[in-house]
């Protein structure tokens, strides 16, 4: 007996590596190699192609197609329907399998419904990427980005809130009472 969960249709090919507490749903397939870890939620109709590493409480929502090259550190969302790619310029009739670019998802960063995420673009810890953002360039720890193709609006909090810095660069979460430090463009936790 396994001390995760699989749903009967849910379809798990050899090598694989599932942590407890896990939960696989409806209609979806975990492909070769991959690595899941513990408490970690796969919606219906996922795809989790060969070698793919996800790393623990990350949730995958209904419809998720994570390509060979995407590694997920913990705690990362993957909302609704977004969209991983791993080949800049994919063609039926050449074959680019050694050609796959990684894409890097940190920890705490959640990607938003029907977004895409071009493949070599990291997305940094705690980033917020809005539904039906195209990311064709590497988002910054905390970054709020939104829009085709997706630019930054701002920044957030770990949870997830709007940030705003007063002339001191400084700034805390509604939310949490955390407080956030802006220099040079790039924001960290101070609390």
């Amino acid at each position: 007996m396994s001390d995760y969960f699989a749903h009967e249709t849910a379809v798990i090919d050899e090598g694989c590596t599932i942590g407890k507490g896990t939960k696989i749903w409806h209609f979806s397939h975990i492909m070769p190699n991959c690595t899941i870890g513990e408490n970690c939620n796969i919606g219906q109709n996922a795809v989790v192609s060969p070698g793919v590493v996800l790393g623990k409480n990350v949730k995958v929502q209904n419809n998720v197609s994570i390509y060979t090259g995407v590694i997920c550190e913990d705690d990362v969302f993957l909302g609704p329907s977004m969209v991983f790619t791993n080949v800049i310029n994919p063609r039926s009739a050449i074959i680019r399998k050694n050609e796959y670019l990684q894409t890097i998802v940190k920890k705490g960063a959640s990607i938003g419904a029907n977004a895409t995420i071009i493949c070599g673009n990291n997305i940094g810890e705690y980033a917020l990427i809005g539904a039906g953002a195209v990311v064709t360039k590497s988002v910054k720890p905390y970054a709020l980005v939104v829009g085709n193709p997706s630019k930054q609006l701002g920044w957030v909090s770990e949870y997830g809130h709007r940030l705003h810095f007063n002339a001191s660069g400084t700034a805390i979460c509604d939310e949490s009472k955390e407080m956030y430090q802006l220099k040079s463009d790039c924001v960290t936790k101070i609390s």
